[in-house]
């Protein structure tokens, strides 16, 4: 057994949150920019846009975020393609946020009344233009709060990605208690860390939801 002091575990644990924190804001940052271009074939008037968004949400929300890593990075390897345990994390959290996203931002949308189309109609605006200008604000707007309230859940599924040896938190708490046998210390310091991270943004994305209510 080695001697690990508290500082030392702590100090370890923190140097291996900065990790968990990157890895959620690069899967949050891409998972936005690609569940965007879902959400416009999402509400697209064309038929088989809409299907085909449909069925990417369906995929990503209705299977295990889990397998999706597992099939990032041990199945890409078997197409030819060499991948690192960071891309395959980054890759796997972008398409499940993606999906969630999407379906988040979409219910913002379809919570605004038919009128806001037809007032950026009668201005003279095109399609385009209307969702730049008067729907996507107010649908971001209204969904603040379960954005917020997503990205809480997005940081503590990060802790999946210690399974394909991405050394997050998690991975680097299993390295540290199978050297000092000391699991309640170990775990509960992870536990108190994610506390950290995902407490304010519980609270932030509390207030947001009470100002859209008292609207």
């Amino acid at each position: 057994m080695i001697e690990f002091t508290l500082w030392d575990i702590i100090r370890n644990l923190l140097l291996a949150a900065r990790w968990t924190v990157l890895l959620s804001l690069a899967a949050f940052i891409c998972g936005a920019i690609v569940g965007m271009i879902v959400l416009f074939f999402r509400i697209s008037k064309n038929t088989w846009s809409r299907r085909i968004a449909s069925g990417y949400i369906a995929l990503f929300q209705g299977t295990p975020l889990l397998m999706q890593l597992f099939l990032m990075f041990f199945g890409l390897p078997m197409l030819g393609l060499r991948i690192e345990p960071w891309t395959a994390a980054v890759l796997g959290l972008t398409f499940f946020a993606s999906a969630y996203l999407a379906e988040i931002w979409r219910s913002g949308v379809d919570a605004l009344p038919l009128g806001q189309w037809d007032a950026g109609a009668s201005l003279g605006l095109h399609y385009l233009q209307e969702l730049r200008l008067i729907i996507l604000p107010q649908a971001f707007s209204i969904t603040r709060a379960p954005t917020v309230g997503f990205l809480v859940q997005l940081i503590k599924s990060t802790a999946l990605t210690s399974i394909i040896g991405f050394e997050e938190l998690v991975r680097t708490s299993n390295a540290i208690n199978n050297a000092t046998f000391e699991p309640f210390k170990v775990y509960g310091l992870v536990a108190l860390i994610f506390f950290v991270m995902c407490f304010p943004l519980t609270q932030y994305a509390r207030r947001l939801e009470k100002r859209v209510q008292a609207r």
